[in-house]
Order: C-alpha cells, then structure tokens, then sequence
C-alpha cells in the first residue's frame, strides 16, 4: 500500500512539471485542475525562453475529462498573456460545450484570448488583484496590406466578440468599446479593467479565490449526485 501511494504521487508530480495539471481526490469529489499560463502556444513553436501552454497538451485533456467517470469537475487556472486566437478558441469551444462542472478562474491577468478562456466555464470568477486585457485583433510577422487581409481581421475579431458575449453577461457594444478604447494603453488600442469591474460589467461572473471556486465545483457535485439518486 504505501509503495502504491508513492507511485501516484510521482504520477502527480509529473503531470504539474509536463502539463501543469493534477486531479485532487476526496469525498466530496474528484476534481482534475488545469493551468492556462503564459502564451497560448498554436501552429508555431515559440521560443524556449517563453512561457507557453501548448494546446495539443490541453485539448485531449479536455476530451479525457468530459469522457472520464472519474473526474467530476473541472478548475481552470487562467494567467495569460495571450497567444495564437485559433488555439485559445479551440480550447475555450471545447470548454463551453462540456457537460462536466467547470469553473475558471483568473489570476494575475487574462490578456486577449485569456478572455474567451475565461468566460467559457459554467461560472468564472476573477481575484481582485487580477486584470483583464481587452484590444482588437493584431497579427505578427509579415501581413499583406489588401482588402482581404482586413476582411479576415474583422471576422475573426467577430469571432471572438460573438463567443465572449454568448457565454457572459456583458453586452456587445459595451466589449466593443473596451476592445477600441483609446489613450489607455501604451502604443496600443484597448483596455485593461480590474477584477470589480469584469464583474460589474458582466464579463466575469464574480469576484473569488482558489477556496471559492472549488465550493462551486463541491455544490454542483453534490447536486449531480443527488439528482442521479433521485
């Protein structure tokens, strides 16, 4: 037996240092915690000193928990500096459409694609030292000026603009004026609002830490568990 406990605690400790995830058992639920942090890493390699989150890490992860009896819920841990949009909404599609408990939450900061990452749960909440990064669509490297270019611009900014208002409670031309908002960051267009105010607006659900998030994630269980004896 205690040789036994030994190996899954090295089976832990391995999957913090390769995925930045664990599950925590007890009685009142499993729950498997993931962490979002640094660049969301796509289609491209980032360099070795950047911090990345690798979504062909995350994405079977995802399909693995929503599939497994043993998992009962969910705790995404969100510090982002954004990253590639295709990947940040892939993961954030496969969150939103799961039937598990899942609840988000936002530490430090959800910079650009950390925003749809974080509405995507069944509940997100934000600790209030936290900060929100909201600007438009920008793209690296080289970029065709033509119509085209500008049209593929606006339909992805779309994109996220139509996920973010579908699974929260902020209006579309209220986000639309934090994501154009200009004279609030440097060289750039957009706005960085605290924790209260992704709550006031509506973009967050409500203000938390680690103990709260894992109360939601005890109370959703125990309601399954009650309705499936019923």
């Amino acid at each position: 037996m205690h040789e036994k406990n030994t190996d899954i605690r090295e089976q832990d400790r391995e999957e913090i240092i390769e995925y930045g995830s664990i599950t925590a058992h007890s009685s009142k639920g499993n729950i498997h915690c993931i962490t979002i942090a640094g660049q969301v890493e796509g289609h491209m390699v980032l360099p070795s000193e950047n911090k990345t989150t690798k979504y062909e890490h995350v994405c079977p992860q995802l399909a693995a928990i929503e599939e497994s009896d043993d998992i009962d819920g969910l705790l995404i841990l969100l510090n982002t500096v954004g990253g590639d949009i295709e990947a940040g909404l892939a993961i954030a599609e496969l969150i939103s459409s799961m039937k598990t408990p899942t609840v988000s939450l936002v530490l430090g900061g959800g910079h650009s694609i950390g925003v749809p990452l974080a509405v995507a749960a069944q509940k997100s909440m934000i600790a209030p030292s936290a900060t929100m990064t909201i600007h438009p669509v920008r793209m690296n490297g080289l970029v065709v000026g033509t119509p085209q270019t500008y049209n593929y611009f606006e339909r992805v900014q779309e994109r996220i603009v139509t996920f973010v208002t579908k699974n929260s409670n902020i209006g579309e031309d209220k986000f639309r004026e934090y994501m154009l908002r200009v004279g609030e960051l440097a060289t750039d267009v957009g706005s960085v609002i605290d924790g209260n105010e992704a709550v006031k607006v509506g973009l967050v659900d409500t203000l938390g830490g680690l103990s709260d998030a894992l109360d939601y994630l005890h109370e959703e269980i125990a309601k399954r568990r009650a309705e499936n004896k019923s």
